[in-house]
């Protein structure tokens, strides 16, 4: 069995925070086998009825497993889920609480309690360049194609008719039981468009005649698809300077083999590599930073950084993906700085072995690989 590492050491530091856990992400991202790699852990399997049977009396229950550490697997399937981490955290601290779902803990109204205090978050995205390594396949064409759900990482073929089992599993065990949508149709459309589309401004409008439903039903469905993790949405960093794109978000898909799947990528061109780069890139900090809060800054002129986050006050660390670092311009970041002079400038690169730093005007850039972004990152995230 495979150890993925980085998790491993994320789910123990969470531990010692708080007792219980709440294991998130996309179906088949890895989370049951994450969980049984864990040594000395009671599993539970909450879609099987006599589990769930077994939880009815959660006092009960809770009383047989003092000083474990437990694993609720598909928690969401219990009538009332929050009850039984509210008495574990509150009544039973010695116990060690793993619960797993395929969203945000208050995206269902199953979720009477969204647990605030009591709970350590923590997002399984899809694989890292850490888990790469951990399952020794570090080829990033192959990571871009068949993308970071390992069971189709690990694939020997693109496993085309995966994905759109994937999509059924989704449609059937996320969305219905969670949310119990109708129009079957039109959402799935609009996720299909979505992930052919990803990392565009994302404008309600253009998906309603198409998906054959209202505006509002499109703004309802980009929720859900945010709550579940399948996309993310990232909004224009702004000081709401009247140059500046103010309202309007782009979205990326969750993973770069549905991209690819959706696109009919079946080879990658150069500039196809530089694209999904930066979807890698942006998976990358949100598993290292466990944040959403990612943005994007882009003017009137057509300006434009990837991507900006902040911090210290609002300082904005401004962030530009280029697969390799012969490919980038300085005048984007050159205008973000116009506006915003205080805070630091990276390019991340495939194709940097050492960071080096390079002066444009009086703008300074500093030129790294995607390990080194994400040390810089997490130190000043500390």
């Amino acid at each position: 069995m495979v150890t993925r590492k980085f998790w491993i050491e994320r789910i123990n530091r969470a531990w010692k925070g708080r007792s219980v856990i709440w294991l998130s992400g996309v179906r088949r991202a890895g989370k049951t086998f994450l969980c049984q790699s864990l040594p000395k852990v009671e599993y539970f399997d909450c879609e099987l009825p006599r589990v769930r049977r077994m939880m009815e009396d959660s006092q009960s229950f809770l009383d047989g497993l003092h000083g474990r550490k437990v694993i609720l697997d598909e928690i969401h399937r219990l009538i009332n889920p929050s009850e039984i981490l509210k008495i574990a955290s509150d009544h039973y601290p010695d116990i060690k609480i793993i619960a797993t779902g395929s969203s945000t803990l208050g995206a269902s109204t199953k979720f009477r309690d969204t647990l605030t205090g009591r709970k350590v978050e923590l997002w399984l995205t899809p694989m890292i360049s850490q888990d790469m390594s951990d399952f020794s396949k570090d080829d990033l064409t192959h990571r871009f194609q068949q993308g970071g759900l390992p069971p189709f990482f690990l694939a020997k073929r693109i496993p085309e008719s995966d994905f759109q089992e994937w999509m059924d599993a989704y449609w059937a065990k996320d969305i219905q039981e969670l949310f119990r949508l109708e129009r079957r149709h039109s959402f799935m459309k609009f996720a299909e468009m979505l992930f052919a589309q990803s990392g565009g401004i994302f404008e309600a409008n253009r998906f309603a005649r198409p998906c054959e439903v209202s505006r509002t039903t499109i703004s309802n469905y980009l929720s859900i698809l945010e709550a579940t993790f399948v996309v993310h949405i990232i909004r224009p960093y702004s000081a709401r300077r009247s140059t500046e794109i103010v309202s309007a978000p782009k979205v990326y898909a969750f993973d770069t083999g549905f991209v690819c799947y959706y696109r009919g990528w079946s080879e990658l061109r150069r500039e196809d590599k530089g694209y999904l780069w930066e979807h890698f890139v942006l998976n990358e900090m949100q598993a290292n930073l466990q944040t959403r809060r990612v943005l994007y800054w882009r003017d009137k002129r057509g300006h434009e950084v990837d991507f900006v986050l902040t911090i210290r006050q609002n300082t904005p660390i401004a962030i530009e993906c280029k697969f390799s670092q012969s490919e980038f311009d300085a005048k984007n970041i050159i205008s973000f700085r116009r506006q915003y002079p205080d805070g630091e400038n990276f390019v991340v690169a495939s194709d940097v072995n050492r960071p080096f730093s390079c002066k444009y005007g009086v703008v300074t850039v500093k030129f790294v690989n995607l390990k080194d972004l994400i040390v810089s990152l997490r130190e000043r995230f500390k």
